[in-house]
């Protein structure tokens, strides 16, 4: 099932989430910096950055903002505190013409879709010949050392099947997986946010990080898939 986003409801959740993972992250660098580096290395100029948010990745890629990396989303509240070009629209429908970004960029946001089909097609669709896809997705057993008190929800663009998913609009994809204790969270405050910060309702956050140990390492499981037009 896909993941209901909730930005315009409680954007502070979301929030959250990036608090949690830059205050407690070990010995690795975010997701978004990685995603930067290889957008780096590619040489890209023109990048499109779906599900942008309030602009992490524009934050972690200076050196193309504001003029060669544009923003999309659905949350008008989170748009407004996007620094660079940036406009709300649907995945699924791109407001952009084809072949006009040399690279697209979905971080952990296909989920939120009942299908990503459509939108993957439209990131294909948007990428000049040779455009790069990077694609983001979180594994079904995420977080294990947490399993007694939470389990994340299977969603339509989870790890376990999202090369499958990209290569069927792309026809052939490359796939980094990740899977190692990449955060520890020190006590039962940062249980609960991080509980939070993954759609568990704050009550119920905080009485499970009352059954947890802390400080407890977090191990992170997903992939990073990447394709080219």
């Amino acid at each position: 099932m896909a993941l209901t986003p909730d930005y315009d409801s409680d954007p502070e959740r979301f929030r959250l989430a990036g608090r949690v993972t830059r205050k407690y992250l070990i010995g690795a660098r975010s997701l978004h910096d990685h995603i930067a580096s290889k957008l780096l290395d590619a040489g890209v100029s023109r990048v499109l950055d779906i599900g942008c948010g309030e602009g992490a990745l524009s934050a972690a890629l200076p050196a193309l903002a504001p003029l060669g990396l544009a923003g999309v989303d659905a949350s008008a509240t989170l748009l407004r505190a996007h620094p660079g070009p940036r406009v709300q629209a649907d995945a699924g429908r791109l407001p952009f013409r084809d072949e006009a970004f040399d690279a697209a960029v979905a971080v952990n946001m296909l989920y939120h879709l009942d299908d990503p089909r459509p939108a993957l097609r439209e990131a294909r669709r948007v990428l000049a010949p040779g455009g790069l896809l990077l694609a983001s997705a979180i594994c079904r057993n995420d977080s294990p050392e947490l399993a007694p008190v939470w389990r994340p929800e299977p969603t339509t663009f989870d790890a376990e099947e999202a090369p499958d998913l990209v290569c069927e609009v792309f026809g052939e994809v490359e796939v980094e997986r990740w899977d190692a204790p990449l955060i520890t969270l020190p006590d039962r405050a940062a249980v609960r946010d991080y509980l939070i910060a993954r759609h568990v309702p704050r009550a119920e956050a905080a009485e499970a990080a009352g059954h947890v140990r802390a400080p407890l390492p977090v191990t992170k499981r997903g992939c990073l898939v990447l394709a080219r037009r």
